[in-house]
């Protein structure tokens, strides 16, 4: 294996998709001669060659095959690589059959393989079920014991869906239509090689561009299988091949299981230290705990995924009361929540809003283990709603997509980022004036309540006067609370527990709009939760700016192991 490679093995390995890409190139080594070293004792590949030329014409004179088409052999411009002493390119028309047929008395029991049997790594094995031949032999591919198979469809080609065919009933089978088949010449080749050739970047990458069809159906011809460029090595070398390859992919499989058990580690590792701030009972248990992190802060936190934990720790610190200190001159909770109540009551009172509208202005018991600041409250959440726009599902039925109809919001179109300027579907007036309650202005907050339930989106503006799906919900906050701190609210931890402990599982997790109102919800003091917006907004950037750096260094990371990569093969 090239010294390249070994003295760099812990940075490639390191690398993104770095045991991935090994593999690829312990493959493309392999093809490539640069494996195992060569032994000038081994019988020459032009020797090998002349055998195999004539055990076919043996074959075809004793009526056991057909005699091959002649196939145009390419030049020395096409072949891809310099090949080491004994070998000769070939192809794999020349070296093999291709797409081979059986025959078998039909009561035959022989091997059934269907392409969800066939697997990706290089020592899969694949599975089978028994059938008759009588039963299999139309209208399937023939395989026999010790042919290679390889897709041709795709993404079942590019995924690199190939094995070796073993242990078949009676030595026979038929399976997927959507296969090429390699069947070797007796014993001239060694068929886990021709597999490390079939699965070898090179060839799927080439391959790829050689594709016929339309998208989702195009497939790999036949006759670049037959014709593309083919180095074969001495049958000995071969057989040494295969072993280093199954040495060297054991050795990866070792190296991914540990990199499995220490990625596990860290997430376990960072969840109980941010547990820990959480948790904390008092200022001075927080300020140890906040310690603890920050003296191994770019430890813990050099992962996407370590990232998303954290931010997630800051909002469910920010609802709790722990992000920003609290100010005694501040209007407590409280009192916000009367004026919450006295305003509801007083639009009923002008008809503004239904009856059923007016807010309790009682506090709630909370979830139990989170304390609240002197200051907060704990409140239903329909409390913080405005009455004349109470929680609400949308349209049940909302029939055909109809041109130039009322613009309808599905689950899909919901974005905090980045929002359609106008949905996809729309609905006929007729179906869209049963549900006037659920008409958008613009503005409010939208959350899924079934199947993606909890997802998060704001309607733009110019989505005024559409409608929403049954499978969504409309949230508008009171004028007394803050828009943005609820939706920060809706994306902590807090609440989607609350959410999804709540769901009934249907055809779809679905969520019911009373349990949404009933939700226990921390209310702070008004000028906090402006305080608690602008931490957080600070926070949640610095957040995205550190994982764009992450991001960075993982590029500068993958284009040094594949420039590792190119001067191990080269």
């Amino acid at each position: 294996m090239s010294t390249v490679l070994t003295d760099n093995l812990p940075l490639l390995a390191g690398a993104p998709n770095g045991i991935k890409k090994l593999r690829e190139l312990i493959l493309e080594l392999a093809v490539r001669g640069k494996l195992v070293p060569q032994d000038p004792s081994d019988e020459p590949a032009s020797e090998l060659l002349k055998r195999i030329a004539e055990e076919k014409a043996r074959l075809v004179a004793e009526g056991k095959v057909k005699k091959q088409k002649t196939l145009a052999e390419f030049g020395e411009e096409a072949e891809p690589f310099e090949l080491p002493a004994g070998w000769r390119w070939g192809t794999l028309a020349q070296v093999a059959f291709v797409n081979p047929r059986n025959a078998a008395a039909d009561s035959l029991e022989v091997s059934f393989v269907p392409m969800t049997f066939i697997g990706t790594r290089f020592d899969d094995q694949h599975a089978q079920e028994p059938r008759l031949w009588g039963e299999v032999k139309q209208g399937f591919t023939h395989f026999a014991e010790g042919d290679i198979g390889v897709a041709k469809i795709t993404p079942c080609f590019e995924n690199s869906k190939a094995c070796v065919f073993s242990n078949l009933v009676n030595g026979l089978g038929a399976g997927t239509t959507e296969l090429h088949i390699v069947r070797p010449v007796g014993g001239t080749l060694d068929p886990r090689f021709v597999l490390a050739y079939l699965k070898s970047p090179q060839f799927l990458l080439v391959g790829e561009t050689k594709m016929t069809g339309t998208a989702g159906q195009k497939r790999l011809p036949k006759d670049f299988v037959e014709t593309n460029p083919f180095p074969l090595p001495p049958l000995a070398e071969q057989h040494r091949i295969v072993a280093k390859v199954d040495e060297l992919m054991a050795l990866c499989d070792l190296l991914e299981a540990r990199q499995t058990d220490a990625d596990s580690a860290h997430a376990q590792l960072v969840q109980a230290l941010v547990s820990s701030l959480v948790q904390a009972c008092d200022a001075e248990d927080f300020a140890q705990s906040w310690q603890r992190l920050a003296e191994h802060f770019h430890t813990l936190f050099n992962t996407e995924s370590s990232i998303d934990v954290l931010k997630q720790t800051l909002l469910q610190l920010a609802v709790m009361g722990k992000l920003v200190p609290q100010d005694p001159n501040d209007e407590p909770a409280s009192e916000l929540l009367k004026r919450i109540a006295e305003s509801s009551a007083q639009l009923v009172a002008g008809t503004k809003a239904k009856k059923g509208s007016v807010k309790t202005g009682i506090a709630v018991e909370g979830i139990n283990g989170i304390g609240l600041p002197p200051t907060w409250l704990w409140v239903s959440f329909d409390d913080l709603i405005d009455p004349e726009y109470p929680i609400a599902y949308g349209v049940l039925v909302p029939g055909p997509d109809v041109v130039d109809g009322i613009p309808f919001v599905r689950i899909a179109d919901l974005d905090l980022v980045a929002p359609p300027v106008k949905p996809e579907k729309s609905i006929s007036p007729e179906v869209d004036s049963q549900f006037e309650r659920t008409r958008i202005r613009g503005g409010e907050i939208l959350m899924g309540v079934v199947g993606s339930v909890g997802k998060l989106g704001i309607a733009p503006d110019t989505w005024a006067g559409a409608n929403i799906a049954r499978a969504i919900c409309r949230i508008v906050p009171c004028g007394y609370v803050s828009k943005s701190y609820i939706l920060w609210l809706l994306q902590s931890d807090l609440m989607r527990r609350q959410f999804l402990g709540d769901t009934r599982t249907l055809a779809q997790p679905t969520l019911n709009v009373g349990l949404i109102r009933s939700a226990s919800t921390p209310l702070p003091p008004l000028a906090e939760q402006h305080r608690i917006i602008a931490k957080v907004d600070q926070l949640m950037a610095l957040c995205d700016q550190l994982k764009a750096r992450l991001n960075q260094v993982r590029q500068v990371h993958e284009h040094l192991a594949s420039a590792l990569v190119e001067q191990a093969v080269a």
